[in-house]
């Protein structure tokens, strides 16, 4: 659940840790009886339950759960004959001292195990896709809140209250669950809060001021995440901000059309041509107050933010799943962004976000 180094080996949740060990071109799991079953169901799984191994004994003898673990995974590549091995770079050090201090040689090499999560499979893209449609199910139903509200003094209001970005919130949450997903944090925030990084949203919203929704909630069977933005406005559009709109959905358009070529496409190839576009409209890309001060997009998958980066000069390849998402701020007016998500094909890209880019709240 925590750990996507060993979610993308072992595709459904375990909540307690277990040690996994690939030697040889075999696989085993040290794990619970409790979760044997499930785990015998994985292709070519040997699993050992962390009863043979001893954790009566060691609860006897007076070890807590957590020092009984860290001796049946000693035991465990011992009877496996395990001298040396490669691990992640978020391998437990507690856990590492009581291998290394059985002469087992650990090396971390990280680069190992973001290769392995790089391209997604068919089934993963499964669990994005219905990721997807949860976000997209959260997106419309703050939307259709923002199309209900009235306008009181200037601030939205919706059965006789200020309409604010936790009530906003409270639906988006109740469509993901709807929709087999869940989110524990998300982004409804209006006005000068979407200028400021990841502020999450709070308060009463106001008429004409900008709306950013951006999601990225997990699909609870498969762990996989999404993530998309839109940006709304109720009421009068100001100049500025029909400008700065214009301008992040040309430089999305641009974006994509640099990934018309697919595989095989420099990933900061994608960003240069938002830069492009946002300086053709006017506006800086970089350490800038007014602009776009972050890069074009991430991978997404078991994380949120994952491998490939698209300020990468390595090319992108088929099954990489990738967020196009340029934006544009000012401090004193507000943000502007646009977010789709795309899986990378051998010969160009699919789009896996079906939603609307106006700025009026929309139903799909």
């Amino acid at each position: 659940m925590r750990c996507p180094e060993l979610r993308v080996e072992v595709p459904h949740s375990v909540s307690d840790p277990f040690l996994y060990v690939e030697q040889n071109g075999d696989r085993y799991t040290v794990i619970r009886s409790l979760e044997a079953a499930r785990m015998s169901e994985i292709a070519d799984m040997k699993v050992i339950p962390l009863e043979s191994l001893g954790l009566d004994e060691y609860v006897a003898n007076g070890l807590d759960s957590d020092a009984a673990m860290l001796e049946i995974a000693a035991r465990a590549c011992a009877e496996l004959r395990v001298r040396e091995a490669i691990v992640p770079g978020g391998f437990p050090v507690e856990l590492a001292d009581r291998l290394r201090a059985d002469g087992i040689v650990l090396g971390v090499d990280q680069a190992v195990f973001t290769a392995r999560r790089r391209s997604k499979t068919a089934r993963q893209l499964e669990g994005i896709r219905r990721a997807q449609v949860a976000a997209e199910a959260g997106t419309r139903a703050a939307a259709e809140l923002l199309r209900a509200a009235d306008e009181v003094d200037g601030v939205l209001h919706l059965d006789g209250t200020p309409l604010t970005s936790e009530r906003l919130k409270q639906a988006v949450a109740v469509a993901f669950l709807a929709n087999g997903a869940t989110g524990e944090d998300f982004i409804v925030a209006h006005g000068e809060q979407t200028c400021i990084g990841h502020h999450m949203g709070s308060g009463p919203i106001r008429v004409g001021e900008p709306i950013t929704v951006d999601l990225w909630p997990r699909d609870m069977e498969s762990g996989f995440h999404t993530d998309m933005t839109r940006t709304f406005v109720v009421g009068e559009i100001d100049a500025w901000t029909r400008t700065a709109y214009d301008a992040v959905r040309n430089a999305q358009d641009a974006a994509l059309s640099a990934l018309e070529s697919g595989a095989g496409t420099e990933a900061k190839a994608v960003h240069d041509a938002v830069e492009a576009t946002l300086s053709d409209h006017g506006f800086a890309v970089g350490d800038v107050s007014v602009g776009m001060y972050h890069g074009t997009g991430h991978g997404v998958g078991l994380s949120l933010h994952e491998a490939p980066s698209l300020s990468s000069e390595k090319p992108l390849e088929a099954g990489h799943v990738v967020t196009v998402e340029p934006g544009v701020y000012d401090p004193e007016r507000g943000g502007v962004r646009i977010e789709d998500l795309v899986v990378v094909t051998r010969t160009g890209y699919e789009n896996l976000t079906d939603y609307s880019r106006r700025l009026a709240p929309s139903r799909k």
